[in-house]
């Protein structure tokens, strides 16, 4: 699959000339391959309280698709047999699903690390007032996204009013001992607003952590900085303000070798809420499917097959290996 832009080769600063795929940016790492799985990552449908505008899944309040009690209990027989040490459940908002807490509650059983990516304004949502106990009392490491410290940034990219509730979630997440206890784990998550690469994780975590406290009294761990994939609705957004090709362009030109060797892909296994098997979860919403003949679902995992699967891939992959790399748990290599 080649990049949906044409970049120049040699560095030349014509107009682009040549098709360069990311198998070819590779060279001689073409055979990109897994190495160990020590994340199973589940995407538990689309269903969300949001429609953020930068959303690669495309969830809003208006999707269906959600996870059955089934499969979530396949993905918990793998977690066990398999002893994957970290469950990273994702959405849509996850908590909306209705087996969201027997999930997190049977893989704590299992003695799984479990990851929420939790969008704070769902904390809001009827019958969901008391998320900050639950996960504290789980133990779960919680991973939200803030666009920004300051209220325009975050409703623009997130919609009118999300900063608000934001702020008011982190406070409760605080209270109840997140950022601030060793075992309790607060993280946030940075996306540039615009058609742009983030900037230096280490320099924007500081300012957050600054500005956060001193104008909230908000503390949190760390700050992951997250290159927007052109897909779903952030690709919606780069064709209609005219960005796509100056953004692709970016994000190839902006290719970073060593970046390679930490990709999530090589690390982690992505399920979607159907149980179907993808190697990341950018692969999943572009339903580009396990390579060769690797198991598909769930049902048929086969952890010595799929620890050294051959990843499929395609131009979105440009956004993981720009400039410091992107990654669930931020930069790739350090800048």
């Amino acid at each position: 699959m080649q990049t949906a832009v044409q970049i120049t080769r040699r560095g030349k600063s014509a107009l682009p000339d040549s098709p360069v795929s990311f198998y070819e940016k590779l060279g001689d790492d073409a055979e990109l391959r897994s190495y160990v799985i020590d994340t199973l990552q589940v995407n538990v449908g689309k269903l969300c309280n949001q429609a953020c505008k930068h959303c690669h899944v495309d969830a809003s309040p208006r999707r269906t698709e959600i996870m059955t009690r089934e499969t979530i209990d396949a993905c918990l027989e793998v977690l066990r047999k398999c002893k994957i040490p970290t469950l990273d459940i994702t959405g849509g908002a996850p908590e909306l699903i209705p087996d969201f807490r027997y999930f997190v509650k049977e893989a704590r059983n299992a003695g799984a690390k479990i990851i929420v990516r939790h969008n704070l304004t769902v904390m809001f949502e009827k019958r969901h007032e008391d998320l900050p106990e639950f996960f504290a009392a789980n133990k779960v490491e919680v991973v939200s996204s803030l666009p920004y410290f300051l209220q325009q940034q975050t409703d623009a990219q997130r919609g009118a009013g999300v900063f608000d509730k934001s702020i008011e979630a982190l406070k409760r997440l605080n209270a109840v001992g997140y950022g601030k206890e060793k075992n309790l784990i607060l993280n946030l998550v940075y996306n540039p607003v615009g058609a742009f690469l983030p900037p230096a994780q280490t320099a924007i975590e500081t300012d957050f952590k600054r500005e956060l406290k001193a104008r909230y009294g908000i503390v949190f761990n760390n700050l992951f900085t997250i290159t927007n994939m052109p897909i779903a609705r952030y690709l919606d957004w780069l064709r209609r303000s005219k960005n796509e090709e100056s953004y692709m362009r970016k994000l190839v030109n902006a290719f970073n070798p060593t970046t390679i060797s930490g990709l999530m892909c090589r690390s982690l296994i992505s399920v979607d809420w159907r149980g179907r098997l993808y190697d990341c979860d950018f692969n999943q919403m572009l339903e580009l499917g396990l390579k060769d003949n690797a198991p598909q679902t769930i049902a048929e995992f086969d952890f010595g097959v799929l620890q050294n699967r051959r990843i499929a891939t395609g131009a979105h992959c440009f956004g993981c290996t720009a400039g410091a790399g992107s990654s669930c748990g931020g930069v790739v290599v350090n800048s």
